[in-house]
């Protein structure tokens, strides 16, 4: 995966956050179609308890079975609401493989909000990518449709509502085949050289760039 550049978003009431001596801090490539929990509700399940994490760790937040991508967890629990109150504004970074190719009206409409089941989406960050990114293959490859193309959309939000990014591509006529989330703040999965199944502890560096 291609590393994002450093490329800094600004936004208001940015906070620091000081990383413990004696906790963890771990970056995880979340495959498709493992469940951001450690339980197992169905046996056919895969589930965080697959891949080895040291005990006490949970995810902070999560991403959806069927999406991809970065997922902190910690057995800090300040770090949860650092990152997860709505208050902070804190920014993900979302690359989206979409049906057709939007168009400047519905790349406008995802940037001003968009109305999800009554209530509208806050503004957001939406370009349209000039070429697909260099991302690894998805153990279950999407359903290419002849008719249909595609394309790649990064979206930058500061909530995250559940399945929020679908709706929000959905809404404005553009369903999302693949999802990966590719960075929280400023810390981007590209630079933490770990594959799908992969994770490693944060330096004390790379958790400040989670607030950068």
């Amino acid at each position: 995966m291609r590393r994002r550049g450093g490329r800094k978003t600004e936004r208001p009431g940015q906070q620091t956050f000081e990383p413990a001596e004696n906790r963890l801090y771990l970056a995880f490539f979340k495959p498709y179609m493992v469940h951001s929990q450690f339980t197992r509700e169905l046996e056919e399940h895969r589930t965080l308890a697959d891949f080895g994490f040291p005990k006490d760790v949970y995810p902070v937040g999560r991403l959806d079975a069927d999406s991809e991508g970065l997922l902190i967890l910690t057995d800090d629990k300040r770090l949860n609401d650092a990152l997860l109150n709505p208050r902070r504004g804190h920014h993900r970074t979302y690359l989206a493989q979409v049906e057709n190719i939007p168009e400047r009206e519905a790349l406008e409409k995802l940037r001003r909000g968009v109305s999800i089941k009554g209530s509208s989406t806050l503004p957001a960050q939406a370009r349209l990518l000039e070429s697909e990114p260099d991302l690894p293959p998805r153990e279950v490859p999407i359903r290419f449709r002849k008719a249909i193309p595609t394309a790649w959309l990064e979206l930058i939000l500061t909530e995250g509502k559940n399945r929020q990014v679908r709706r929000m591509t959905a809404a404005v006529g553009h369903p999302t085949l693949r999802l990966l989330r590719v960075a929280i703040g400023d810390l981007a999965l590209g630079d933490l050289d770990i594959e799908p199944g992969q994770w490693r502890e944060l330096t004390k560096q790379e958790v400040g760039l989670l607030f950068a």
